[in-house]
C-alpha cells in the first residue's frame, strides 16, 4: 500500500468518526449540511459539464423537500418510501420539463430554468392549503431506518457522508463511461458530437433526470433533518449557491463540488456576528476564484498531474471506442 493511500485510508476514517470524538453538536450541524448540499452541488456539476446552468435545482430540491414532508406528515409515509419519492418527484418534473427547456442551450436555458423555479416557489407560497403558504410546514418527522430514528445530529452526519458518498462515487462512474465521455463532447463541440451519431437531446435530457433526482434527494433529507421547510430555503440563491460551490471547487471533476461544499456552507454559520457582510464576502471570494483560479481549486491538483483525459480529441476518441466495441 502506498503512503497516498495509507493518507486518503487515514484522511476519509478522520471524516467518518470526527463527531463522535469531538462531540459538538454546532459542528456536527455544520457537517450535516454540508454533505446535504454537497449532494446539490454534484447534481449542479452534471449540468455544467454538458455545458448547462440549470437556476430551478434550489425549486427542484424544494419540490423534494415538500414532497417527503408531505407524504410523512399527511400521508403517515416512512422515512425511507417518503425520502425516495422525494428524488423520484424531482426525476419526474426533470423527465417533464427537460424535453421543452434542454430544446435551447446557453443564457435562453438559463432564463427559462429561472423563471420555472420561480414559479415553482410562488406555488408553495400561494398553494397555502398544501405547502403552507410563507409559513411553511414544522413538525416533520425526523429520519427514521429500520425503526432507529435519527435524532442525535451525529448519526445524521453519517447518513449525509453516506448519500454525499452515494452520490459522489455515481458521478464519477457516468464520466468514466461513454455517457460521460458524450457529455463532455456535447460541452466542447455538440455539432462534431452529432456527427458521430450521438442523441444529444436524449442524453441531455438523461442527465436532467439524474441531476433532477439528486437535487429532489438533497431535499427528502433537508425536510427531516431540520423538520420543517419553507419557500425561503429553496429559492434562486440555493441554485446560485450550488453555482458558486462548483465555481470554487472546479467543474472538470466531481470532486470539485465537494471541495466547493465545504468552503462554502460553513461561511453563513461562521459570519453569523457579521451578517451585513456576508455578501460582500462572497463576492470577494468568488472574484478571487474568477480572476486568479477560473478553474476552481482542482484545477490546480489537475495542473500538477499530466492526466489529459478531458482533451476534445480524447473525449471524441472514447466515443468512437465505444461505438466500434457496440
Amino acid at each position: 500500500m502506498t503512503m497516498r493511500s495509507v493518507l486518503l485510508a487515514l484522511g476519509f476514517v478522520a471524516i467518518v468518526v470526527w463527531p463522535f470524538l469531538v462531540d459538538n453538536t454546532f459542528y456536527t450541524h455544520i457537517g450535516v449540511s454540508v454533505w446535504m448540499f454537497t449532494i446539490l452541488a454534484l447534481s449542479m456539476n452534471l449540468m455544467l459539464r454538458m455545458g448547462q446552468l440549470s437556476l430551478a435545482h434550489g425549486a427542484i430540491m424544494g419540490l423534494g423537500a415538500y414532497t417527503a414532508a408531505l407524504l410523512m406528515l399527511r400521508l403517515d409515509v416512512p422515512f425511507l418510501p417518503a425520502f425516495i419519492c422525494s428524488g423520484l418527484v424531482g426525476a419526474l418534473v426533470a423527465a417533464i420539463t427537460g424535453p421543452v427547456m434542454l430544446r435551447v442551450k446557453g443564457v435562453y436555458f438559463v432564463l427559462l430554468t429561472f423563471a420555472f423555479g420561480e414559479i415553482i416557489v410562488l406555488m408553495f407560497i400561494d398553494w397555502v392549503s398544501l405547502f403552507g403558504g410563507h409559513n411553511g410546514i414544522f413538525g416533520v418527522p425526523r429520519a427514521e431506518l429500520f425503526g432507529f430514528v435519527l435524532r442525535d445530529r451525529s448519526y445524521s452526519y453519517l447518513f449525509a457522508l453516506g448519500l454525499a458518498a452515494l452520490a459522489y462515487l455515481i458521478l464519477r462512474w457516468i464520466y468514466s463511461t461513454e455517457t460521460g465521455a458524450v457529455i463532455d463532447a456535447l460541452h466542447d463541440d455538440e455539432d462534431l458530437a452529432r456527427s458521430l451519431g450521438v442523441n444529444a437531446l436524449g442524453y441531455r435530457i438523461g442527465i436532467f433526470i439524474v441531476s433532477g433526482f439528486m437535487a429532489g434527494i438533497a431535499g427528502g433529507f433537508y425536510a427531516s433533518y431540520f423538520t420543517f421547510v419553507t419557500p425561503e430555503s429553496f429559492t434562486f440563491w440555493t441554485a446560485v449557491d450550488a453555482l458558486v460551490m462548483n465555481i470554487l471547487g472546479g467543474i472538470a471533476l466531481p470532486l470539485g463540488a465537494v471541495i466547493g461544499a465545504v468552503m462554502l456552507v460553513p461561511l453563513p454559520e461562521l459570519l453569523r456576528d457579521s451578517q451585513e457582510y456576508q455578501i460582500l464576502f462572497y463576492g470577494l471570494i468568488l472574484i478571487f476564484f474568477l480572476k486568479f483560479l477560473p478553474d476552481g481549486v482542482v484545477g490546480v491538483i489537475k495542473s500538477l498531474s499530466t492526466d489529459s483525459s478531458r482533451s476534445l480529441g480524447k473525449r471524441f476518441m472514447k466515443i468512437l471506442a465505444w461505438r466500434q466495441v457496440k
